[in-house]
């Protein structure tokens, strides 16, 4: 197949948002369905203004040309985008602070200090969620009444155990509204470090904290393996705050190599920030099967900006995830 005329994917990205786009292609993927027959018109339709004169071939290359380390298409969606499932796990999950960016204004809550994603990273104009906050600098999950799992460089000793915060709900409410004013209910300090590891090169890499009091408004996970191995090729997903976001889940990604024993690799959509996140099989079970802990270089330098590096399903060094294995049994 012939590769897009790079004028052509500099029209498109110029003219349409990410969104746009996006919303474009599974317009003309629910379209190409209805039809259902050889011979029916394909990709004529346009939702969002995009002419019908650019193939899907030509808007699918456009998109990808305006995204991350991303693993094929940029899977990752908002809290408000998700279903009743989705919002159930997501509940079970922390972003991770310094004290010093949370800002208790004496009345029951506090505010989250954050950036403009773009403007921090100066990211090229069509990045995905460019002009929403960042501010988290990992992620977690909660695996007990009180105790949180996160990655092991996340929580090193008690000195950062004291200046972290472990905060529940930071997310984005709607497309323009995050939410960054935070009830002293949902933030949480550590109590102790109940087990670490941190190995060297591609070793091992956990943190599992306890916090100052139990949490009683939120689920925790419950399904977390404890023995065996995932299966090769099996589909995950995993949820988090890439680059200190609101929360996101991403799914759309399966296992890549389950040959190592203290990790596995996947082709998960996923940022620095995003260490710590719980990495969940698909299958009915919903199991816990790790912890999002290395990858792959997340932003190359297109020009005067930054734009997220894209790989191929295939390609690139893929993300390292520790095994829920080297941690459960302490819990």
């Amino acid at each position: 197949m012939s590769e897009t005329d790079p004028s052509v994917i500099k029209e498109l990205v110029e003219n349409y948002s990410l969104t746009e786009l996006r919303n474009e292609l599974d317009a003309r993927q629910i379209e190409k369905t209805r039809k259902g027959k050889p011979g029916g018109k394909r990709g004529l339709i346009s939702t969002r203004g995009i002419p019908s004169r650019f193939s899907t071939k030509q808007v699918h290359d456009a998109y990808r040309s305006g995204q991350k380390l991303v693993y094929g298409v940029d899977d990752r969606k908002d809290y408000y985008e998700l279903n009743d499932q989705q919002k159930k796990e997501c509940d079970s999950v922390v972003s991770l602070w310094e004290a010093s960016d949370i800002v208790d204004n004496g009345n029951g809550g506090s505010r989250l200090q954050s950036t403009n994603f773009g403007d921090s990273l100066n990211l090229c104009e069509n990045e995905r969620f460019r002009e929403q906050p960042i501010g988290a600098f990992c992620s977690g999950f909660l695996v007990g009444p009180d105790l949180i799992v996160t990655a092991g460089h996340c929580v090193k000793n008690a000195d950062d155990l004291t200046n972290t915060r472990f905060v529940f709900g930071y997310r984005m409410e709607n497309e323009n509204q995050a939410r960054t004013a935070i009830s002293n209910s949902d933030i949480y300090k550590g109590k102790e470090i109940v087990g670490r590891r941190q190995d060297p090169g591609n070793g091992s890499d956990c943190c599992i904290v306890r916090l100052e009091r139990p949490v009683d408004n939120h689920s925790h996970f419950q399904n977390i393996r404890k023995s065996g191995k995932i299966p090769d090729t099996a589909r995950v997903h995993v949820i988090g705050h890439p680059v200190g976001l609101p929360l996101k889940y991403a799914g759309g990604a399966w296992v890549r190599n389950n040959q190592n024993d203290p990790y596995i690799v996947c082709n998960l959509d996923t940022y620095g920030g995003n260490s710590g996140s719980p990495v969940i099989n698909d299958n009915e079970a919903h199991e816990i099967e790790g912890i999002l802990v290395r990858g792959d270089t997340d932003f190359k330098q297109v020009g005067n900006c930054q734009r997220s590096n894209v790989c191929p399903n295939t390609g690139c060094q893929g993300e390292d995830v520790t095994r829920a294995t080297e941690f459960a049994n302490n819990l």
